[in-house]
């Protein structure tokens, strides 16, 4: 498992790192220390992947709707 701090992850990498935890706690060969250590990374790691498809969204939103929420094209995002 990579210990990458999760706040430096990009999306694909969380899930990545995401899915090896799921997969390590269904194994069922994890001892009990270890199995809290991986959900409590996994629930960071869920939050990460959550935040960074909340950000898209945002941006997306940005992209296609108006102050009033009316289609109006494209417009330039900051950090874009």
């Amino acid at each position: 498992m990579s210990e990458t701090p999760i706040d430096e992850m990009s999306f694909e990498e969380a899930m990545a790192a995401l899915e090896q935890v799921v997969a390590q706690l269904e194994s069922g060969d994890v001892p009990l220390d270890r199995s809290i250590a991986l959900y409590e990374r996994g629930a960071a790691l869920k939050a990460h992947c959550q935040a960074k498809l909340n950000a898209a969204e945002e941006k997306i939103a940005t992209i296609t709707l108006d102050g009033s929420g009316q289609p109006s094209g494209t417009k330039a995002v900051e950090g874009l």
